[in-house]
């Protein structure tokens, strides 16, 4: 029980702390999507654990703990993959921005020379 009530307010937590950094801008809505599900989902499992007992049986896991971790692993993995293309996005935009500035500057010291 006493497992229960630490992962019910914990995740309680997660929630009030991504709420409260996409409401002060600190995290974009695209970036707290994930964290908020993965608390939603806590509070959920946590309220109805044979749900979780359920689920982890169906993929057929032994051990609910091992399903836990599994799940966890494969969200961050996910997590990873999405952080990267968005990173990936940012450098080329960054990559374009520099361009226009160079061509900017290039016209800036033709018109310049004239």
């Amino acid at each position: 029980m006493m497992i229960k009530t630490l992962t019910f307010f914990l995740s309680i937590i997660i929630l009030f702390v991504i709420i409260d950094f996409s409401r002060r801008g600190k995290l974009t809505f695209k970036y707290a999507i994930g964290w908020l599900c993965l608390g939603v989902l806590g509070i959920l499992f946590t309220v109805f654990d044979q749900l979780l007992f359920s689920l982890s049986d169906f993929c057929g896991f032994a051990l609910m703990s091992n399903f836990i971790f599994f799940s966890l692993f494969c969200f961050f993995v996910f997590s990873s993959l999405l952080l990267s293309t968005f990173l990936c996005q940012q450098n080329k935009r960054n990559d374009i921005m520099a361009q226009k500035i160079a061509l900017l500057e290039k016209e800036i010291k033709t018109l310049k020379g004239e």
